[in-house]
């Protein structure tokens, strides 16, 4: 979900190769978000190794859905298009709302990474209230940020990409060579609870590294020949990000024991730090933490958007929002700020990589339930390929995505199903006021 999002489709003269197009959709999804997953992960322990590679297959399964439904309808906005066209309207208001719901919660989430890798700096602020108001502290300020200087704060998070990529590369670069296989045995499941419970309740939080598959669909906008390559990009592109989201897991529960790694809150600073020294340490806590701020930065403004969107769609009352697309969302922001406050101190936690689970596994079922729809969408869209064989093909791919996304709600952490079911449940009589206002101003 906290991907960037592209263009109108090019020409094919002007389009990007499938490779190019491959590192696109990987690096939509290699972001901040994973800068405090290894320390939320640690309280499993290194058996998380099989949740990966089951996400990994699952996030495929999903890519291959939007690289199809790209290929079939192309659109600029396919969490709401393809379900509102493939199944009904009142569909692609629910993936409206549970988008602009996940943003509310999964950028604070962002925000708690950022403050994680400050409290490297400053450990005071990894208490509870502190690290909750220091969160609240950095939204705000990049509200503030984008209300006055919005081109900046886009730009920022763009240059700051490959900035961020440092940490997750060279921690993973030398926990392989530092890989111990009794530390990598000893924290294999450490949670106390059975294995086939440890390992499905880890999908939920390390589904959040691969949040943004639904880029796969803007591919089609840039690939040259995407009947051809669009498959393969996003195919290839989740691929990539598997390999590098599991040799990063892989060496820092072989390199560091899993207790250590769960009290951090800057896991791949600290692993960084024992393995080659506080300076370099240092470094790339700095790396991580500019990566951070930029991605809050740039996903505050998309969250306004979003909101002002379903504004304009008559989804969400006009004076929440800021009408005119000339000017800067002021009130789409504001209202963004004021809610993820609210989120953020009614989520504390004894620790930030505690309350960062709790944010991304509510973040990442309301993105299972959005591309349960999507994947649905296909099996009634794929009525219009008149190739028999593929049609079946499109259709059981459609299903085992939506099955798999079902399924990590389903095995997620029993204690975030009540919100998650509470907000879903919202939805229709939200819908039905939608639908009374438009009814009224005729």
């Amino acid at each position: 979900m906290f991907a960037e999002r592209g263009g109108g489709r090019l020409s094919n003269e002007r389009g990007v190769g499938p490779l190019a197009a491959t590192v696109l959709v990987a690096g939509n999804m290699i972001g901040s978000g994973v800068f405090l997953l290894p320390a939320s992960l640690a309280a499993t322990g290194s058996s998380t190794l099989i949740s990966w590679i089951i996400s990994s297959a699952g996030a495929l399964a999903l890519a291959g859905v939007f690289a199809a439904l790209a290929t079939l309808r192309p659109t600029q906005d396919a969490i709401v298009d393809y379900p509102a066209r493939g199944l009904h309207p009142f569909f692609g208001f629910a993936n409206w709302w549970l988008y602009l719901l996940a943003c509310w919660i999964g950028v604070p989430a962002v925000a708690l990474a950022a403050t994680g890798y400050l409290a490297y700096f400053l450990p005071a602020l990894a208490q509870p209230l502190a690290g909750a108001w220091t969160t609240i502290a950095i939204v705000w300020l990049l509200t503030v940020a984008n209300i006055f200087g919005a081109k900046l704060v886009t730009r920022l998070s763009g240059l700051t990409l490959l900035i961020g990529l440092a940490p997750i590369a060279v921690a993973t670069v030398l926990g392989l060579a530092a890989f111990d296989s009794d530390i990598f045995a000893a924290g294999w499941n450490v949670s106390g609870k059975p294995l086939s419970v440890a390992v499905g309740q880890s999908l939920a939080p390390i589904f959040w590294a691969f949040l943004g598959i639904e880029s796969a669909s803007f591919a089609a906008a840039v690939v040259r020949d995407p009947e051809k390559n669009v498959a393969r990009a996003s195919l290839g592109g989740v691929a990539l990000a598997a390999v590098i989201y599991i040799a990063a897991s892989v060496a820092l529960l072989g390199a560091i024991p899993t207790d250590i790694l769960a009290k951090s809150t800057a896991p791949f600073a600290d692993a960084i730090r024992i393995l080659w020294g506080p300076a370099a340490a240092s470094v790339i806590a700095v790396c991580a933490l500019l990566k951070t701020m930029g991605t809050v930065g740039g996903w505050m403004l998309v969250t306004a958007e979003v909101s002002r969107s379903g504004a304009a769609a008559g989804y969400l009352p006009r004076i929440l929002s800021q009408g005119d697309a000339t000017r800067a969302p002021v009130r789409d922001l504001l209202l963004a700020a004021v809610l993820m406050s609210g989120v953020l101190l009614a989520s504390v936690s004894p620790t930030l990589g505690k309350q960062f689970g709790v944010l991304i596994n509510i973040t990442v079922n309301f993105s299972m339930i959005i591309y349960a729809l999507c994947a649905l969408s296909l099996v009634r869209i794929a009525r219009a390929v008149e190739h028999r064989a593929r049609r079946w093909m499109l259709r059981l791919l459609g299903l085992g995505a939506a099955a798999f996304s079902v399924a990590v709600i389903a095995l997620s952490d029993p204690l975030m199903l009540p919100p998650t079911l509470w907000f879903v449940a919202a939805t229709a009589p939200l819908y039905g006021l939608v639908l009374l206002a438009r009814r009224g101003k005729r």
